[in-house]
């Protein structure tokens, strides 16, 4: 069969999907979802904010950008909507001279945004019909891309962000890329696995130069079509996590607008593919079935074992309807390439996400980690998740910095005091969110300090939606 008949074929049958999937998509229940109302309610404007109310006192030497990106959707779904879903708003802090410069918000422009918003979309090439971006924002190469795993090709923006352009790093990206790329600071290669939510035998180790342009791009078989979020390196290694997690047609034709369930058929293991190595050289371990949104790191042991930290759940999207099965909690996993096995050791079984350490250990041994609390009930609008956790890998203590009962704060990125500072010597900054108020406030804690009061406060007179990932992007 030549490729055209081929691909005509398969265009049909998509559409075909695609009929049907909206057509049962009118038969699910029409309520208001949890994760587009609430303290999820999405923004309804752009705004532009300069010199905004601080206290206390921006730490010196803290210069740039504080940048953050999740789902708002310009006109949120009433039916089969998820949390990962919808146009995506990044949400940028300008910090300088010890004042807070400016604050602004801005849609990433995709076509479907553009058109609700009444403007032209963002220029630049697209990769098929969904170009929605709205998972994480990262610096590759000295420019920073607002990006999205299994679909849309990043989006390159400017200072303001308001300039915004789809790019696939210059022409070189040819397939898909991940919410999760991971710089080495040794190299300075920026690393991913990447998925196809309609490619399922197999998905992609992706690297790219200093430069920022792809170099290396190798197709690993799987099965299934696992969703596969995050990744991890380390100075051998590039880490893939194959977990129970895989595309459903069921959902998909139900109406569902996230087609991946819950698995037990599907193999968990962790694939240690060697950096410069084939498809055929990876080393693939068995772990207990769980699945992980997000690593914090990985390194090597002397004795070629791997380590692996994590956040780990027991299930995930198990029901007909997905959602959330059970919180996370923190684990150790040690991959043992001889045994082909990897041992899960539970670090801290407190509910928490969105685990990070100081990126300069990125891939190597690390002894600090910080993380986000949850609702042990798994409540959507975040009641009771008030506190960050600060993990010592070295003693095993926990720390806690408690920041009230009617606050939720969301992900917080840790900022060196300067370049050659210890490891957990300079800042934590994140978004804490005011739910009875309706307002935000941006904090600056000191790492080493970690249970005290913040060393700064940054208002502002709105409330930011949850969103997924951000990061500081300091002025060079």
């Amino acid at each position: 069969m030549s490729n055209p008949v081929g691909s005509a074929l398969r265009a049909v049958a998509e559409g075909g999907v695609a009929l049907v999937a909206a057509c049962n998509r009118w038969r699910l229940p029409r309520t208001p979802n949890p994760f587009a109302s609430g303290i999820h309610a999405p923004m309804g404007e752009e705004l532009t904010l300069s010199d905004l109310p601080v206290t206390g006192s921006i730490p010196a030497g803290l210069e740039g950008r504080y940048l953050k990106i999740g789902a708002n959707p310009v006109r949120p779904a009433s039916r089969g909507h998820e949390w990962f879903l919808g146009d995506g708003m990044v949400h940028g802090l300008a910090i300088g001279d010890g004042r807070a410069q400016w604050y602004r918000n801005r849609w990433v422009g995709s076509r479907i945004a553009a058109a609700a918003l009444g403007r032209e979309p963002a220029p630049g090439p697209r990769r098929g019909r969904n170009d929605t971006v709205n998972t994480n924002v990262v610096e590759i190469g000295g420019r920073v891309f607002a990006v999205v795993e299994a679909g849309s090709f990043p989006v390159e923006l400017s200072e303001t962000l308001d300039a915004q352009r789809y790019n696939p790093f210059d022409g070189t990206l040819a397939g898909s890329f991940t919410g999760h790329p991971h710089r080495d600071p040794v190299t300075g290669e920026t690393h991913a696995i990447a998925y196809d939510g309609s490619i399922w035998d197999s998905v992609r180790h992706v690297v790219l130069s200093p430069a920022g342009r792809v170099v290396r791009d190798v197709a690993i078989p799987v099965e299934h079509g696992p969703c596969i979020h995050d990744c991890a390196l380390t100075a051998r290694f590039a880490l893939v996590l194959d977990l129970p997690l895989t595309f459903s047609m069921r959902a998909l034709l139900a109406g569902y607008r996230l087609p991946f369930r819950w698995n037990p058929s599907h193999r968990a293991r962790v694939g240690l593919l060697p950096r410069h190595g084939r498809a055929a050289d990876i080393t693939w371990c068995d772990v207990e079935p769980c699945y992980v949104f997000h690593v914090a790191n990985a390194f090597d042991e002397t004795d070629g074992r791997v380590i692996l930290d994590v956040i780990a759940y027991p299930t995930m999207f198990a029901s007909v309807g997905g959602g959330f099965d059970a919180p996370g909690r923190f684990e150790r996993w040690t991959a043992d390439p001889a045994t082909r096995r990897v041992e899960r050791q539970v670090i801290d079984p407190t509910p928490q996400e969105f685990p990070r350490i100081d990126e300069r250990r990125f891939g190597q041994r690390h002894r600090y980690t910080y993380t986000v609390s949850v609702p042990p009930d798994g409540d959507p609008q975040l009641t009771g998740a008030t506190c960050l956790y600060k993990h010592d890998g070295e003693t095993g203590e926990r720390q806690v910095h408690e920041f009230g009962s009617d606050r939720v704060p969301g992900e917080f990125v840790f900022v060196p005091a300067a370049s050659g500072s210890g490891e957990d010597e300079g800042w934590l900054l994140g978004l804490v969110i005011d739910p009875a108020n309706d307002t935000t406030d941006f904090a600056i804690l000191d790492a080493r300090a970690f249970a005290a009061p913040p060393v700064a406060t940054i208002r502002l007179p709105h409330r930011i939606p949850p969103g997924f990932h951000g990061n500081w992007f300091p002025t060079r």
